[in-house]
């Protein structure tokens, strides 16, 4: 079923563009409606047909990392399912993890409308959501209702984002609230102090208010659940170095690196169509293809810096097998993408896989172990 509509799905894409939020929120609606249903007889068919459509594994590909077991390096990035609507459902779409979110600790409804921009031209989304999501209380209930229909079958992880209503002097009390709320109900914890649609949040990438989350976060956390930390990849090489001093000082489980960009020279979309303004003076970041080259160069620098002892997240600009291979092989132990996801449609997940799988022979390797870091 899924493979006849492969080819409409470009046209689909096209005819949603005038207004991707509201496709986004009903793609999501139906969904969490697919994962209502799974195990009626009809949900249990399509998880069947989504399971022989999108999923792919290889013993070459398989990871095991804070003591989670991840089936090949690929997953899905946050931003897409912010409010955990389709929590139960990501694995059918062949990702080996999810990562929800971003979730603070107060609902919050985000910025101003329009919010979110695809620009094809560039394989790249311009969002400024502003981290809209229903809060850490009511999605730990909403997780907690969708494991007990069916048990997580992949590592979840959850991205904790600042409360826009909360002051930056008391981060620490906002990221430990959410993390206390959600820690039953996830693997995997990212503190995201790097988006750049939360005011004065990148500002708690370095120096003392970055210990002081972390320090509460650790010591609620006891050791229970890896935490990550998400920077920017607009940082300069030193702040990175500060970055990674304060992770190891603070036993993080490692770096996810990164987040969207707020450098918009070199794209070929010189004006955003929906509002008539140069792309140069619209807010909010980009993620997608400009992004791949950055953040390949930053996941590098931090495997070099570390020397492979800190596990990498590498996020930014994947949409093929060799856009893969570029992180892994540069220091990434595991991967995310979200836009290339979107502009590529739900088969690049097992395209790209069966991709690394070759890429691996063909390399003389026989784990994909054996290439992360090779390039350095």
């Amino acid at each position: 079923m899924f493979n006849i509509l492969k080819p409409l799905y470009p046209a689909f894409f096209t005819s949603l563009k005038a207004n991707p939020e509201s496709a986004h929120i009903n793609s999501l609606k139906l969904l969490q409606q697919l994962s209502f249903q799974s195990n009626n007889l009809l949900g249990k068919w399509i998880i069947q047909e989504m399971n022989k459509s999108f999923c792919y594994s290889h013993p070459s590909l398989t990871q095991s990392l804070w003591n989670l077991n991840f089936t090949h390096p690929l997953g899905l990035a946050p931003g897409f399912d912010k409010n955990a609507q389709a929590a139960g459902i990501w694995s059918n779409f062949g990702f080996s993890f999810a990562e929800l979110g971003a979730v603070t600790f107060y609902p919050q409804v985000g910025n101003p409308f329009p919010r979110m921009f695809r620009l094809p031209a560039d394989k790249a989304i311009l969002n400024r959501m502003g981290a809209n999501n229903d809060g850490a209380e009511a999605i730990a209930q909403r997780l907690q209702k969708t494991w007990e229909r069916h048990p997580r079958s992949i590592p979840i992880g959850m991205n904790l984002c600042k409360s826009k209503i909360t002051e930056l002097d008391q981060a620490r009390e906002d990221y430990v609230g959410s993390f206390c709320l959600l820690r039953p109900h996830a693997d995997y914890f990212v503190v995201n102090v790097s988006s750049p649609n939360t005011p004065g949040l990148r500002s708690l990438q370095g120096g003392e208010q970055l210990e002081s989350i972390l320090e509460g976060l650790q010591e609620e956390n006891q050791g229970e659940k890896p935490i990550l930390v998400k920077i920017a990849p607009d940082l300069e090489w030193d702040d990175i170095k500060s970055i990674l001093r304060v992770s190891q000082q603070y036993n993080l489980s490692g770096i996810v690196a990164t987040n969207t960009t707020i450098k918009k020279n070199g794209l070929k979309t010189q004006i955003l169509p929906a509002t008539g303004k140069a792309i140069t003076e619209e807010a909010g970041g980009i993620s997608g293809k400009p992004l791949r080259n950055r953040s390949t160069e930053v996941i590098r620098f931090i495997y070099q810096e570390t020397e492979g002892k800190l596990p990498i997240i590498g996020v930014g600009g994947i949409s093929d097998t060799e856009s893969a291979w570029e992180k892994i092989t540069a220091g990434a132990s595991l991967l995310q993408f979200y836009s290339g996801w979107v502009y590529e449609g739900p088969w690049v997940v097992k395209e790209i896989l069966e991709g690394l799988t070759q890429k691996l022979a063909e390399n003389g390797f026989n784990h994909i172990n054996e290439a992360v870091g090779i390039r350095n």
